[in-house]
C-alpha cells in the first residue's frame, strides 16, 4: 500500500510539472510549429512534435516571428485606443479596434487626387501582390480618406472597384474631419487643403501588427518597398 502511495504521488507530480510547462508556453504567447527537416511535404507544418509521415524523420521546431494576439490588453502605443468611428466603403460603421487580430497596411489618400494618390495606390497594389497568398487572409490593406466630406462611402466603393481593390483584403474608410485629423497625427501624416478639391499631403504607408502597434513606415512615391514587404511578412502568421 505504501508503494502505491508513492506511485500516485509521483504521477501527480509529473502532471503538475507538465501543467506548469504548458502555462509557461501559453503566457509567452509564441506560436511554435514543427516541420520535416527534408521538407517532404513542402512548407507543411505541424502544431506538435512527432515524425514525418513520409520519411519518418523527427520533425524539427521552426522558429516563428509572430505572437498570438492578447485579447485582454492593448498597449498605450496601439491605434486601437482611438475611439473615433469610421464608415467603410460597404456602409458599415466601425472602430479601429474591430480590425484587431490582423496586420494592417494603411495609407491616407483622397479619391479625386490626380498626382500622388494614384502612385500610392499603385505602391499598395504592388506590395499586396508580393505577399504570399497564405498570409493575405491575415492582412487588411486600409485606405483612409483625408477628404471625408467629398469621399462618401458610395464614392469610395466606386473607387475600389475602378482600381480592382474590392477584395476582402482591401478596406476604405471615411471618418469625421476631427477623426481623420487625429489619425493623421498618429501616423505623422501632414495634409492641407489647397483648393476645394485638392490637398497637399505626406506620402506614407504604415504597417501595424495585430495589436495595432506601428512596426514600419515607408515614405515617398515609387520607392523600393522591400523592407515594407519584409516587415509585413514578419508580423503576419
Amino acid at each position: 500500500m505504501q508503494h502505491l502511495k508513492y506511485l500516485v504521488f509521483a504521477f501527480i507530480t509529473v502532471l503538475a510539472f507538465q501543467s506548469c510547462k504548458s502555462d509557461k508556453k501559453s503566457n509567452d504567447g509564441t506560436i511554435e510549429v514543427y516541420q520535416c527537416p527534408m521538407q517532404c511535404e513542402g512548407d507543411k507544418t505541424y502544431n506538435e512534435a512527432g515524425s514525418c509521415p513520409v520519411c519518418h524523420m523527427d520533425l524539427i521546431a521552426v522558429e516563428t516571428s509572430y505572437k498570438l494576439v492578447n485579447d485582454s490588453t492593448i498597449s498605450e502605443e496601439s491605434i486601437f485606443n482611438l475611439t473615433s468611428h469610421w464608415n467603410t466603403e460597404e456602409g458599415k460603421t466601425i472602430q479601429l479596434k474591430e480590425l484587431k487580430g490582423k496586420t494592417l497596411v494603411m495609407v491616407m489618400i483622397y479619391t479625386s487626387c490626380k498626382a500622388a494618390c494614384p502612385r500610392l495606390v499603385a505602391d499598395m497594389r504592388n506590395i499586396e501582390a508580393q505577399i504570399p497568398a497564405k498570409k493575405i487572409k491575415n492582412i487588411q490593406f486600409v485606405m483612409v480618406s483625408i477628404d471625408p466630406e467629398t469621399d462618401t462611402t458610395e464614392k469610395l466603393k466606386a473607387f475600389a472597384k475602378e482600381n480592382a481593390m474590392d477584395g476582402d483584403q482591401w478596406m476604405f474608410l471615411q471618418g469625421s474631419v476631427s477623426g481623420v485629423r487625429e489619425f493623421a497625427n498618429v501616423l505623422s501624416v501632414k495634409y492641407k487643403e489647397i483648393s476645394p478639391i485638392d490637398f497637399s499631403h505626406s506620402n506614407i504607408i504604415s504597417v501595424f501588427n495585430a495589436q495595432g502597434e506601428l512596426v514600419h513606415q515607408q515614405e515617398g512615391l515609387g520607392v523600393d518597398n522591400k523592407e515594407t514587404i519584409e516587415s509585413i511578412i514578419k508580423v503576419t502568421p
